[in-house]
């Protein structure tokens, strides 16, 4: 077979993608690794610890992507998105759109660079959380580690003195979007997943107090490389808060919002509950549930934090939440056991929101990927098109792993038939 005959597009760099294209590249394909961020790692970048062994995300990213600087078969577009799929199993044609980084990789980025831009635009990766220089380095653990430029928030000024800095040749600001071609045997779409937009739940004050936040949220306030250097801070005041309540099923289980368990939320937030044991031993934690809902064998993990005296579990449901003074959140809670409401202020609320994936907002255009009803990839081989991880439902790192393995073998199946 050819090279161009045995190819495999994947389609997403978060852990599934990477899995995926490793596994496909290793046994002898071709494979182009497409990713919208500036970066590889999705969702696990921005991870802080892994369930269960409470690991940080190096420990599985830093070895992937040493596979993939070794390994020639792999090609990797960042800052790109595929526009358009046309063709059938074996003989797709595809469209990359790929956006301008602007640093060129061919001179370094000296400190002269770095002290002609003074724009500072919103961190992507802290999720708006704080703001950094318009000439940026994504993250300290960024494949490819390669500065970005947003080029349209500077100035006249600074564009004058990057044109002027030294080395000459580490920005090009003449670079424009490229649009690319890619003949391709099978596809693998990994593109992961997006929080439940709480927002939607008007009553639950998501984007209204600002001490009302969701978990991806609480995740990056706890890393170290995060917009607080892993304290935990009231977003309103910085303060360190000493009540939390996290609140499950946001979103998910709702035939409202998302008809389907998330899975992997009541996991997260015994995680969550164990960073804030660690760097505020003194808080108290209060979970709001429907059900606690472990993965497989874990139940250890959840029974680890019933025994916890500044622990509480509360089966009910929080209706509404509202606002006091010193923009503390109230929950209206009805108790499930009890049959009795109850109000309750807390210094900070956690909202645990559902899994959505990323094809229920963006589809693949012009694709030929069935859907469920809610936005999931559903695999038909016969179409040359294959899911891996979130995509197809709701799953933590280690399942995903193992599902993008899965879809890779079926990559490979289509290609060689």
């Amino acid at each position: 077979m050819s090279e161009e005959s045995k190819r495999i597009l994947v389609i997403g760099g978060g852990m599934s993608g990477i899995t995926a294209a490793l596994e496909a590249a290793e046994v002898g394909h071709e494979v182009v690794l497409v990713e919208r961020e500036p970066y590889l790692g999705g969702r696990v970048a921005r991870t802080y610890q892994y369930f269960p062994k409470m690991c940080p995300p190096t420990c599985g990213l830093e070895i992937n992507f040493k596979r993939i600087r070794n390994n020639s078969r792999i090609k990797v577009y960042t800052m790109a998105e595929v526009v358009n799929v046309s063709g059938e199993a074996g003989n797709f044609d595809v469209k990359i759109k790929v956006k301008p980084r602007y640093v060129t990789g061919k001179q370094p980025v000296t400190q002269a660079y770095k002290d002609a831009v003074t724009s500072e635009v919103a961190d992507d990766f802290n999720l708006g959380m704080c703001t950094h220089k318009a000439l940026y380095l994504p993250h300290e653990m960024a494949y490819p580690y390669e500065y970005v430029l947003d080029k349209e928030s500077l100035t006249s000024d600074e564009i004058e003195a990057i044109k002027k800095a030294e080395p000459q040749g580490a920005i090009d600001l003449e670079q424009s979007e490229e649009e690319i071609d890619v003949k391709a045997a099978a596809i693998v779409v990994a593109t992961g997943w997006q929080p439940f937009d709480a927002t939607r739940m008007q009553d639950l004050g998501f984007g209204k107090y600002p001490n009302v936040i969701n978990n991806v949220q609480m995740e990056r306030l706890c890393a170290l490389n995060g917009p607080t250097s892993g304290e935990i801070k009231r977003p309103s005041d910085g303060e360190a808060p000493q009540k939390i309540a996290f609140i499950q099923c946001v979103g998910s289980r709702d035939e409202n919002y998302l008809p389907y368990c998330s899975g992997v939320c009541c996991m997260g937030t015994l995680k969550q509950t164990r960073y804030i044991r660690e760097k505020l031993p003194e808080a108290e934690v209060s979970v709001f549930y429907i059900d606690i809902r472990t993965i497989g064998r874990l139940e250890k993990f959840y029974y680890d934090l019933v025994g916890d005296e500044k622990v509480s579990f509360i089966k009910g449901k929080v209706p509404k939440i509202t606002e006091s003074e010193n923009n503390k959140p109230v929950l209206h809670v009805e108790e499930m056991q009890n049959g009795k409401k109850m109000e309750k202020a807390f210094d900070m609320v956690v909202l645990a929101a559902g899994v959505v994936p990323n094809t229920a907002v963006d589809k693949i255009p012009g694709a030929g990927i069935n859907y469920d009803d809610n936005g999931f990839v559903v695999d038909n081989p016969e179409t040359g098109i294959i899911g891996a991880g979130c995509v197809k439902r709701p799953l933590d790192v280690s399942r995903s792993v193992k599902d993008a393995t899965a879809a890779a073998l079926k990559a490979i199946q289509i290609v060689r038939r």
